[in-house]
């Protein structure tokens, strides 16, 4: 979250440092003297974890320092080129504290926002920092990626969390190691680091002693009134979600409604945030009846509901309702992430009993096929499993915030380590950003549902194979989906990886559609026209591989979504007079966004 300063160049004096510091340190022991007695009080002990390894890490690093050290040669090479390259980068460091133009012989990525702090590079000491750091960690995770002898499982744990460390370790993530963090400490008279300890001490009570960093203020947003706000009716409601009908923006509609499954470990307003960039409002103005799946945000109550209670009475009974209040008998239907894994299963399930109220399917970046989950995978295995069953049976569901520290460490940088920074070492307060905002609402997953996903999705991978699951008293077969499909997947998505969402491509046994967007799983998908962002990739000619598709594929500048629309009104049928939500066979029951989506985990259901 560093940028350019006018001070750049000019580090404190270190007197002037060394007193502020001192000051700060006084400050500092008292309000952690007063934090350990609030603690104490409330708890009458400190609690302590007894489960030492939580995520199975330490088996896996034992094995690769064992197959290291079967190697001593190759340990033994890697050390001499690191120690090479140090004394490079002395001679570099020299040349520069000379005032020689020398060439960095280590640059961060393009997208490694950083390092960029004018410091890092007109500085030679920040600048030797940086190029140590860069060359130090990447030294590190090559030689933890050419250990041979693990298994891919093993290999990849170890691979991910040899970059959590590295990015924890990062130079920025430091008061004494960042030009930013020095001079403000210096501006300020420590002010910043007193702020932050508040802000660091704030959070570790907010989590009842484990650290939850804020992204955004809860208090930030208002759901209903400063997102979420498109006009619209709850038109039908079980106890899994309600179905809001949106109001429409044109005289006339497609006669075909649309609805949207978004997943159920996040509210749906994520394609509702603000006007310009609502999808919902935006595929309303294209002149479609648009329904939305609100999840229920649930609690122990429903924590025996299965996988096969969400898909009868979440998308099976969806498109019911939504026929029903739009006087449709089809509807085109979206699956976003998760919400597409389930919407994919009822799609089989209505195929095997004859159900044809569905006429075409869009997926948003979905995985269907497990068989390469992408990083996600290294956090299921039967040990994390367990531990993670025997959580949810306490309380009968899993806190979302639990997923949410999950998916902040697939972007660590960006979601944890910019916040330690920010709300820590600078001492500011987050931005209001609605994303964060939204991204920080997170709902609860019933305990047996749950379980059930992780364990037939990710480690058994069983809704790909045909008949392997049972839902229904139906056996699941995706190949007996013959409706059309349109398959959206983001290029650097770190959740759906786009190479794994391909392999629907070979699955589905009606025409189907596979787009590539840029960017990842979210600014890939929100990404309306006006904003002329990114960009996405097609190609009309059906491929085996991930590879064969993107080499013929051809890229257009500018959102995917008109393509989307030009392609799903092929399936919408004739134009007939706008539906106003709550006219039809389904009354209102109350105002868009409705009920459901305002309950935060914090509350019960």
């Amino acid at each position: 979250m560093a940028t350019d300063t006018p001070n750049a160049g000019n580090i404190p004096d270190a007197g002037e440092l060394t007193a502020t510091l001192g000051k700060i340190a006084e400050q500092s022991q008292r309000m952690v003297t007063d934090f350990m007695a609030r603690q104490t009080a409330e708890d009458g002990q400190m609690d302590t974890d007894k489960n030492q390894d939580p995520l199975n890490i330490g088996d896996a690093f034992l094995q690769m320092t064992q197959r290291m050290l079967d190697d001593p040669a190759r340990l033994a090479e890697a050390q001499v080129g690191l120690w090479n390259n140090y004394m490079e980068l002395w001679q570099h460091t020299a040349n520069k504290m000379m005032g020689q133009n020398a060439e960095p012989l280590v640059k961060p990525e393009t997208d490694d926002r950083r390092f960029l702090d004018s410091d890092w590079e007109a500085n030679p000491v920040f600048d030797f920092i940086k190029q140590s750091y860069l060359m130090t960690s990447k030294w590190m995770i090559d030689s933890v990626r050419e250990t041979d002898g693990l298994d891919d499982e093993t290999a990849r744990k170890v691979d991910f969390y040899t970059r959590q460390f590295v990015d924890a370790m990062a130079p920025t993530n430091f008061a004494m190691t960042n030009p930013e963090v020095l001079r403000e400490t210096v501006d300020s008279k420590g002010q910043n680091l007193i702020n932050g300890l508040s802000n660091l001490l704030d959070d570790l009570e907010r989590g009842d002693g484990q650290l939850k960093i804020k992204h955004v203020e809860e208090d930030a947003f208002e759901i209903g009134v400063t997102v979420a706000t498109s006009p619209g009716k709850v038109v039908f409601q079980n106890e899994l979600f309600q179905l809001l009908q949106f109001s429409p923006l044109t005289k006339k509609v497609r006669k075909t409604p649309l609805l949207i499954v978004p997943p159920w470990i996040n509210k749906y307003y994520i394609l509702d945030l603000r006007e310009k960039n609502s999808f919902i409002k935006w595929a309303t103005e294209q002149g479609h009846t648009v329904f939305v799946v609100s999840w229920v945000n649930p609690d122990a109550r429903l924590g025996t509901k299965t996988f096969e209670d969400y898909m009868l009475d979440g998308p099976v009974a969806a498109v019911g309702a939504a026929c029903n209040a739009a006087g449709s008998d089809k509807v085109n239907i979206i699956g976003y992430c998760i919400g597409g894994t389930m919407t994919a299963a009822a799609l089989a399930y209505m195929a095997e009993k004859g159900d044809d109220r569905v006429a075409s399917a869009t997926f948003f970046t979905t995985m269907v096929d497990f068989e390469e989950p992408g990083e996600l995978g290294v956090f299921i295995d039967e040990e994390q499993l367990a531990s993670l069953e025997d959580k949810m049976g306490e309380r009968g569901y899993l806190e979302g915030s639990g997923m949410a520290s999950t998916f902040s460490m697939l972007r660590a940088n960006d979601l944890i380590w910019s916040f330690v920074i920010n709300n820590y070492l600078l001492g500011k307060e987050p931005f209001p950003f609605d994303l964060l905002f939204w991204n920080a609402d997170s709902t609860r997953m019933p305990a047996v549902m749950h379980s059930y996903y992780l364990r037939k999705m990710y480690q058994e991978n069983a809704l790909v194979k045909p008949g392997a699951l049972e839902l229904g008293g139906v056996k699941i077969d995706l190949r007996k989906i013959k409706v059309p499909v349109y398959i959206l997947s983001t290029k650097e998505d770190h959740i759906a990886p786009w190479k794994s969402t391909f392999a629907a491509t070979q699955i589905y046994s009606g025409n189907t559609k596979f787009v590539l967007a840029s960017s990842g799983h979210i600014a890939g998908v929100v990404n309306p026209p006006v904003s002329d962002r990114y960009s996405y990739r097609t190609n009309a000619k059906k491929a085996k591989t991930p590879a064969v598709w993107l080499e013929g594929a051809t890229e257009h500048k500018g959102s995917w979504w008109p393509d989307w629309d030009k392609w799903v009104k092929k399936f919408a049928g004739t134009q007939v007079a706008a539906r106003e939500p709550g006219k039809g066979k389904f009354k209102a029951i109350e105002d868009a966004p409705g009920s459901y989506v305002k309950v935060r985990s914090s509350q019960e259901s």
